[in-house]
């Protein structure tokens, strides 16, 4: 039987990890346990592969203000496009781009020059002129006076090379970009980076360098850490994601409406494209699947793709936009928290999944303005010097399930949030620790419930809404073959907002398994209402403490290396404990319902185990302990109902 340290004795350990963490020590131990007084109200940020944990520093910027509209009229009555131009970087690689500038009535481009918005994009920019694809050119930008330059990024669309997304090699092509954009007499020498999903984190990664003519930037659904975020969540590889977007960026980088226009060019860069895909598409799909080392596990190939690794180097204002279903659900908040300290930085979280999110759909709402002039407020605050406010715009806004509006915060993690455990026991959830001797819940593990889930529309990034099933929306149907555990119903409303951590206790008759824990607003007519939910692979369950997040003494967000040497056998019949990383909700649990946490085997196709870690989990029973001895628990961020501006 596994050796693990007692849970009552991890917060003494955690709050002296807490005081190594400043030093840069790393340790590994698992969470768990009950609250430590002497670290009461003490709040960590999530540690990086490269620093650990530390105190969660207070936001740069007050937000004090509330939401205002940022209407402004169209100076410009048109705009035009100059494309296919291009650029040759430092290793002899073609980049191609198009810039567009607005005209007046006559057609005639702006003579003076004006500050630029660039977007790198993988999605080819001459598609991206008849279908809508990751931040493509804004002629609402465009028409109140800036310059909109859209850049192919190597391997993709006109530019040659071969495609590996967020390389080392394709940041250092950026500040190429922009040293040739503010060289042109159409710029006047400062820049802005906006964009959306993939162009987004291009967005973050561009102005990590400290280019002196970037000011701002506007990223809508960035991913703060791929790795985490899809490529292995848990441990479990995104199969429902990752070959769709790859499948379409490739297919991007080959079929261009534009292949007349400089067709011998046009050639060369298709030839690239084909000739790279056993750079990074190949070799890494087949590399998620098989379990390889150089890809399945973390590594700097994929710190190098990470904005949070280098968010210290992002200076200038920056404005996140997420969703509560985004693809991107975990980073989104965890990009705000890299920036705050040192930058002004703003937070927007919609009730929205991918492609939602990407259009702020629903907005204009409880005063939040439309994506559009919420950008062009920070854009003419700093692109441009206008004192309209922008700075003082509320730091975080967030949609609140069950509250259903959003609400404002001067920070986040909430800085009224409370750690609380809840202990998994018999069905029930509640306070009190588990009596001795009760019997553990039993799980047949399989590798494909979840086809009908919330998850599983989360990571189609909405698309499967258009068959309007109701299970997208509750977890009823997955938990049918999940262990299911119900607080009473509740006497007052519960507000949760933040990340989760569920420290499970389990044993198997197979070599490993894969948990999944979902999150529920249980109802009173019985419907699952889905809000959260994360993975984890039991071998995989290894935490580094002085990376993980802290709060009132206990740890609520586990930092997982997911390394080789991170690996620990869990057995046939051993009891492990694993903690599990559930991603950040925001939602107010009404009077008379039920808090639900299930834990199940499985979360398909959201992701599923390498083929290795799955044949080992095959066909296996898991067992999920909650008594005295192996008390599994849940840690959940608890804020005042009172902090919740009323409802109108």
């Amino acid at each position: 039987m596994e050796k693990t340290p007692k849970p009552k004795l991890l917060p003494l350990l955690g709050a002296a990890l807490l005081v190594l963490a400043g030093c840069g020590s790393s340790s590994k131990v698992e969470g768990g346990g009950s609250e430590t007084p002497m670290a009461r109200g003490l709040a960590t940020t999530l540690g990086t592969r490269s620093e650990p944990a530390r105190r969660s520093p207070a936001p740069r910027s007050s937000g004090a203000a509330g939401w205002v509209d940022y209407e402004t009229p169209e100076t410009y009555a048109g705009t035009v496009k100059h494309d296919n131009i291009v650029l040759t970087m430092d290793d002899g690689t073609a980049i191609s781009l198009q810039v567009v500038r607005p005209t007046g009535a006559d057609g005639t481009a702006e003579s003076s020059p004006l500050p630029t918005i660039v977007t790198f994009t993988p999605y080819n920019k001459n598609v991206t002129a008849y279908v809508s694809l990751g931040g493509a050119i804004n002629p609402y930008f465009v028409k109140r006076g800036y310059n909109h330059v859209q850049v192919d990024v190597r391997g993709t669309g006109r530019s040659g090379g071969g495609w590996d997304p967020f390389s080392a090699r394709e940041q250092q092509d950026y500040p190429q970009v922009i040293d040739w954009v503010i060289r042109q007499p159409w710029s006047n020498g400062v820049v802005g980076t906006w964009g959306i999903s993939a162009t987004a984190t291009t967005a973050l990664l561009a102005a990590k360098g400290g280019h002196p003519a970037i000011k701002a930037v506007f990223p809508i659904v960035p991913h703060g850490d791929i790795y985490r975020d899809v490529v292995l969540v848990g441990g479990q590889g995104s199969i429902a994601f990752l070959p769709a977007w790859m499948a379409v960026v490739t297919a991007l980088a080959t079929v261009n409406p534009a292949f007349h226009d400089q067709p011998a060019q046009y050639a060369a860069a298709v030839a690239d494209h084909l000739l790279g895909l056993n750079g990074f598409l190949v070799p890494r799909t087949l590399g998620v699947l098989a379990a390889e080392p150089d890809t399945a596990y973390d590594n700097g190939y994929w710190a190098d793709k990470a904005p949070l690794e280098v968010a210290r180097g992002v200076k200038v204002p920056t404005f996140i936009v997420g969703g509560l279903f985004d693809i991107f659900q975990r980073s989104e908040p965890l990009n705000y928290e890299a920036l705050k300290g040192h930058t002004t930085a703003k937070l927007l979280i919609g009730p929205w999944h991918h492609l939602e999110a990407a259009t702020g759909t629903g907005l204009p709402m409880d005063g939040v303005p439309s994506l559009d002039h919420i950008a062009m407020m920070w854009f003419d605050r700093y692109l441009k010097d206008i004192p309209n406010g922008a700075e003082h715009l509320p730091n975080v806004t967030q949609w609140v399930w069950g509250h259903e509006r959003f609400d404002t915060s001067s920070d986040w993690p909430h800085p009224q949030a409370r750690a609380q455990r809840l202990y998994l026991q018999g069905g029930s959830l509640a306070e009190e620790t588990p009596a001795a001797g009760a019997a553990p819940a039993t799980v047949i593990q399989q590798p494909f419930n979840g086809v009908c889930s919330e998850s599983a529309m989360q990571i189609a990034i909405g698309i499967v809404a258009y068959a309007p099933l109701p299970c997208w929306y509750s977890d009823n149907l997955a938990q049918t073959l999940e262990a299911t555990f119900d607080t009473a119903p509740l006497e007052q409303d519960l507000y949760i907002n933040g990340p989760i951590q569920a420290d499970i206790w389990i044993s198997t008759t197979a070599l490993d398994a894969g948990l999944v824990v979902r999150v529920s607003d249980l109802e009173p007519n019985g419907n699952a209402r889905s809000l959260s939910s994360g993975l984890q692979t039991a071998s995989l369950r290894a935490v580094d403490a002085s990376r993980s997040r802290w709060l009132d003494g206990q740890m609520i967000q586990p930092w997982h290396p997911f390394t080789a040497d991170s690996v620990e056998t869990v057995g046939i019949g051993n009891l492990v404990h694993v903690p599990v990383e559930v991603f950040p909700t925001s939602a107010l649990i009404r009077k008379g319902h039920r808090l639900r946490i299930s834990v199940g085997a499985s979360n398909f196709p959201f992701a599923m185990m390498p083929i290795p870690n799955l044949l080992q989990s095959l066909a296996g029973v898991m067992r999920i302990y909650g008594d005295a001895q192996y008390p599994s628990s849940v840690v959940i961020p608890v804020v005042p109902v009172s902090a919740l501006q009323a409802t109108p």
